[in-house]
C-alpha cells in the first residue's frame, strides 16, 4: 500500500527494457519496450496469459536469465541501473536490496538442508545479524510468517511442510534481509484457495509494517484485485496498458484488458440461475465479448443413476516398523456415498489431500478400494474383472490435470485418440482414424493435425486431446480430475464450454473435481464439499453457494478471491492452520457420522 510522504521518487523505474532469447534463427525478442514504475511503499501487479512475458521481466530485473538471454534498455534501482552492474554487484542487490518469491517453493528450497539452515544460511551470507544470534532471528522470522511451532519446525525438512508453509518459509527467507522491494512470481497459484488467502493477508501486513515495495506477478484477477494499487497488463511480450486497478476494472481502455477481465468467472454471477451457464465467448485479441446460453436440462433423477457410490472407504499403508509392515493408515477417502445421474455434473471441492482426486480414482478403480459399493453404468466396479472391468472403464473415462503427462509424447495426436477405439475393439484401424478425425473435429481442432505430436500444441489444444481420446469410448462418465485448473483464463473458459457442450449433446455425466469456486459454481448442478475423506455438505449448487451450512464449505466460498478493487485491504482474519494429518493408527474406527437434511436434497454433516 502506499505510505504518506514523497512518492516522486520511484524505487524500481523499467525504461524500455527489452529481452530476446537466441534461438536457431536467430535473437527472438520476448520482452519488448517495457516501461514502468513502483514507488516505495506500493503494490504493483503484473497481468497477463501464459507467454505474455511476466516471468521474463521479473528474472530480467533480478538479471537471473542465462548466457542465452540478452537484455537491453534501463532497470532503475534507486536510480542505479541494474544492467550496468557486475554478477558479483548484482549478487550484493539479490536479497539485500530485492528478495524474490517464487511459484514452487519446492524447486526453490534445497530439499537436503532443514528449513531453519536455509533461512540461517541467508543472515549470515548478507551479514545482518552476528552468528550468535542466528537462531534467535530465525525462530524470529518463522514466528512472524505464523509458522505454527517454529522452535520444533526449523529443523524439519522442505518435505515435511504443505505447500502453504513451504511458501511461508520462502517469505521468512526473503524478508531476512528486510529488502526494499519484493517480487512475488504467482506465489499464491499452486495453493489452495484457503491458502492462497493466507499468504495475500500475511504479505499484506508485512508490507504495512516494513513500508516495503511489492512487485506481484500473477494471472488471477481476484488477486490483482485484493492486492494492487496499480496494474500492468501484458499481452504477447508488450506491455499494453497501465493504470490504477480500480480504474482498470471499471474503465479499462485496451481490447485485451477488456476481454481478461470478461473471461474471468466471478463467485456470485450465477444466483438465481437454475442451470449451469456457458461461459461468454471472448476474442482476446478485439476483445468482443459474446454471451452465451445456459445449458438445457435434461437430468432425470426419476431414472436410475448412472454412477451410485455407497460407504466408499479407500486407505493407504503410513509408516512402518522395523520388519516393514505399516504402523497407521491414510483414511484418503472415509465413508463416502452419492449418486450421479446422466447428464448431470457433481462438482467434488476442498484443499488438496482432502480426497478428491483418490474419490475420482476409486471410483475407476485405478486405485484399490477397501470398502463399499460402486455401480456404474450397470457394473459392481469393485469386483469386475476380466471383460466385465474392460468394459466398465468404457462406461467410465479420466480427463487429468496435466495432459502432457497424460499424453504420450513419441505418440501422434491420431495414434493417442485411435488407440483406445482399437484396443476396445470399437473399430478397426482405419474406421478408428476415421473416427479420430471427427473426435478432434467435435473438440474444436482440425483433424490434419491427427499427424503432430503433444509437443506441438498449446496446454488448453492438449486437453481438448485428451478430452477427444476419452470421447472415443463413448463413456456415460467422465470424471475431470482438476482437468482446467493448469489453464489461462480465457483457454479455461473454453474447455468448461466444451464440455458442457459435449454434455448437453451426448448426456454425459460429469464427477468435476476442482478447487476453483468460481468455475464450479458456473458448471455444476450440484456440489459436494470434502474434508479430511468425507463429504461434509453436499446439494445444489444454487443451495450451496446461497446457504453454506458447514464451517468449512463457509470458509472456503469466503477465501475466494474476487475481482472486485473495493474489496483491496481485505484481511480474513481466518485461523492460520494446515489440514489436519488424515493419518490414523491401525485399528482406528471412525465415528458414525450424522446427516441433517437442509432442504430439499441439501445435507449437511452434523457437528
Amino acid at each position: 500500500m502506499r505510505r504518506g510522504g514523497d512518492m516522486t521518487q520511484p524505487i524500481l523505474s523499467l525504461r524500455g527494457l527489452t529481452t530476446a532469447f537466441k534461438t536457431e534463427d536467430g535473437w527472438k525478442e520476448v520482452i519488448r519496450d517495457i516501461t514502468f514504475d513502483v514507488q516505495p511503499g506500493e503494490t504493483v501487479a503484473i497481468v497477463g496469459e501464459s507467454g505474455s512475458g511476466k516471468s521474463v521481466t521479473s528474472l530480467s530485473i533480478m538479471g537471473l536469465l542465462d548466457s542465452r538471454a540478452r537484455v537491453s534498455g534501463q532497470v532503475l534501482l534507486d536510480g542505479r541501473d541494474l544492467l550496468a552492474l557486475s554478477e558479483a554487484e548484482m549478487r550484493s542487490v539479490r536479497g539485500n536490496e530485492i528478495a524474490m518469491i517464487f511459484q514452487e517453493p519446492m524447486t526453490s528450497l534445497n530439499p537436503v538442508f532443514t528449513v531453519g539452515r536455509q533461512i540461517a544460511e541467508l543472515l549470515i551470507r548478507h551479514g545482518k545479524v552476528a552468528r550468535d544470534q542466528v537462531r534467535a532471528e530465525v525462530l524470529r522470522l518463522m514466528d512472524r510468517v505464523r509458522i505454527p511451532n517454529a522452535a520444533a519446525r526449523m529443523e524439519e525438512y522442505p518435505h515435511q511442510f504443505s505447500g502453504g508453509m513451504r511458501q511461508r518459509v520462502m517469505i521468512a527467507m526473503a524478508l531476512a534481509a528486510r529488502p526494499r522491494l519484493l517480487i512475488a512470481d504467482e506465489p499464491t497459484t499452486a495453493l489452495d484457495v484457503t491458502i492462497q488467502g493466507q499468504i495475500l493477508d500475511l504479505i499484506k501486513e508485512i508490507q504495512e509494517e516494513q513500508g516495503m515495495a511489492v512487485l506481484f506477478i500473477t494471472h488471477d484477477m481476484g488477486v490483482v484485485a485484493e492486492i494492487a494499487d496499480r496494474t500492468v497488463v501484458m499481452y504477447r511480450g508488450d506491455h499494453v496498458e497501465t493504470g490504477a486497478t480500480a480504474d482498470l476494472f471499471t474503465d479499462a481502455r485496451h481490447p485485451y484488458t477488456r476481454a481478461l477481465l470478461a473471461a474471468v468467472p466471478r463467485l456470485g454471477q450465477m444466483r438465481g440461475q437454475d442451470w449451469p451457464l456457458r461461459f461468454p465467448s471472448v476474442d482476446m485479441d478485439s476483445g468482443v465479448i459474446t454471451p452465451q446460453p445456459a445449458v438445457v436440462d435434461s437430468v432425470d433423477r426419476s431414472a436410475t443413476p448412472v454412477l451410485s457410490v455407497k460407504n466408499l472407504v479407500t486407505r493407504f499403508g503410513s509408516g512402518s516398523d522395523l520388519l516393514g509392515r505399516p504402523t497407521g493408515k491414510v483414511h484418503a477417502v472415509e465413508d463416502v456415498s452419492f449418486d450421479l445421474w446422466q447428464g448431470e455434473t457433481l462438482s467434488l471441492v476442498g484443499e488438496s489431500g482432502c480426497g478428491k482426486s483418490t474419490t475420482g480414482r476409486s471410483i475407476l478403480r485405478l486405485v484399490q478400494p477397501e470398502a463399499g459399493e460402486v455401480r456404474l453404468d450397470g457394473f459392481d466396479v469393485l469386483t469386475a474383472s476380466g471383460g466385465d472391468l474392460r468394459r466398465m472403464r468404457r462406461s467410465g473415462q479420466m480427463i487429468f490435470q496435466d495432459p502432457f503427462s497424460s499424453l504420450n509424447p513419441r505418440m501422434t495426436v491420431g495414434q493417442t485418440v485411435i488407440e483406445p477405439i482399437v484396443t476396445h475393439k470399437l473399430a478397426d484401424r482405419a474406421g478408428a482414424r476415421v473416427k479420430a478425425a471427427e473426435l478432434l473435429r467435435q473438440v474444436g481442432l482440425d483433424g490434419s493435425m491427427m499427424d503432430r505430436y503433444p509437443h506441438e500444441f498449446s496446454g488448453g489444444q492438449r486437453q481438448r486431446i485428451a478430452i477427444a481420446r476419452v470421447l472415443g469410448l463413448n463413456p456415460k462418465v467422465i470424471v475431470a480430475d482438476e482437468s482446467v485448473s493448469a489453464l489461462d483464463v480465457s483457454i479455461k473458459a473454453q474447455v468448461c464450454n466444451l464440455l458442457m457442450g459435449l454434455q448437453e449433446r451426448l448426456k454425459i455425466a460429469y464427477l468435476f473435481i476442482s478447487h476453483d469456486m468460481a468455475v464450479v459454481e458456473r458448471v455444476s448442478h450440484r456440489v459436494a464439499v470434502m474434508y479430511l475423506g468425507e463429504i461434509v455438505e453436499i446439494g445444489p449448487r444454487e443451495a450451496i453457494f446461497a446457504d453454506p451450512q458447514h464451517p468449512y464449505t463457509r470458509r472456503l466460498i469466503e477465501a475466494v478471491p474476487i475481482p472486485d478493487p473495493a474489496r483491496r485491504g481485505l484481511r480474513r482474519g481466518g485461523e492460520i492452520d494446515e489440514l489436519k494429518s488424515p493419518v490414523r493408527p491401525l485399528g482406528f474406527q471412525p465415528p458414525q457420522r450424522q446427516w441433517r437434511e437442509v432442504s430439499d436434497r441439501h445435507f449437511v454433516m452434523a457437528s
